[in-house]
């Protein structure tokens, strides 16, 4: 499985550290957000990997390069003007091939198992399925949720209780028919679209997800992984 990582988005509420860095090279741990991405994909066997990016992207070319250095191969899709999650995605189906791929927001740092995710996926690998995603707790930034997830693991647009979308998901190339490339495109009406089709599934996770929206948010995380070490290697050492 190829996977995306999302890294277009100016981070306005981020400035101003975002004036002259991009987001997902924002340093949390000691090493870049988007970086703990590429190691917990790696670590997950897929190696594969394309990045989108429009604000300061040369600087996330020139800092990642070509990912041997991870282990990883990575491409980019850049994008003269941000076109928004489903419209970068859209972009780079040409990357991403004919088979369901997985996609992160860069501005997010999750826990969950990644190669437990794939399997979990099962419906989007039968094309029964356009998407499933990964939910979570609804934040005190967002306390109405999203989407409602049922017994079954089947998602909608209404019912109670609601659960925040991560920002992680696996994707069918065909959510994204009908979006001409090079367009500008958000990903939540394509959801619903599929959901009331009844072709979207989830699960629910319960560890550690942080949106990194703000300074304040990323001084947390930073904090977290200085004390608690790494989750990807087990590494408890304090880092300085």
């Amino acid at each position: 499985m190829r996977a995306m990582i999302l890294a277009a988005g100016r981070g306005e509420r981020m400035r101003p550290l975002t004036d002259r860095c991009p987001k997902p090279l924002l340093e949390a741990g000691g090493k870049p957000l988007i970086v703990w991405h590429i190691e917990r994909l790696r670590a997950a066997g897929i190696t594969e990997l394309v990045i989108n990016h429009a604000h300061l992207g040369t600087m996330i070319e020139q800092a990642l390069g070509d990912g041997a250095h991870f282990g990883a191969s990575i491409r980019y899709s850049a994008e003269a003007v941000a076109l928004e999650t489903a419209g970068g995605i859209r972009q780079a189906l040409p990357l991403l091939g004919d088979a369901p791929f997985l996609v992160i927001n860069g501005d997010i740092f999750c826990d969950v198992d990644l190669a437990d995710l794939q399997a979990s996926a099962a419906g989007v690998a039968r094309g029964q399925d356009l998407a499933h995603l990964v939910l979570v707790a609804n934040p005190p930034h967002h306390p109405e949720g999203d989407f409602h997830l049922d017994a079954a693991g089947r998602l909608a647009q209404s019912g109670s209780p609601r659960l925040t979308f991560s920002g992680v998901g696996i994707y069918s190339p065909a959510l994204f028919d009908g979006i001409p490339a090079g367009t500008r495109a958000p990903l939540g009406p394509h959801l619903r679209q599929a959901m009331d089709a009844g072709r979207v599934g989830g699960q629910r996770h319960d560890g550690l997800w942080l949106d990194i929206g703000t300074p304040e948010r990323l001084a947390e995380l930073d904090t977290r992984l200085r004390c608690a070490g790494d989750p990807v290697t087990g590494d408890n050492r304090q880092h300085p």
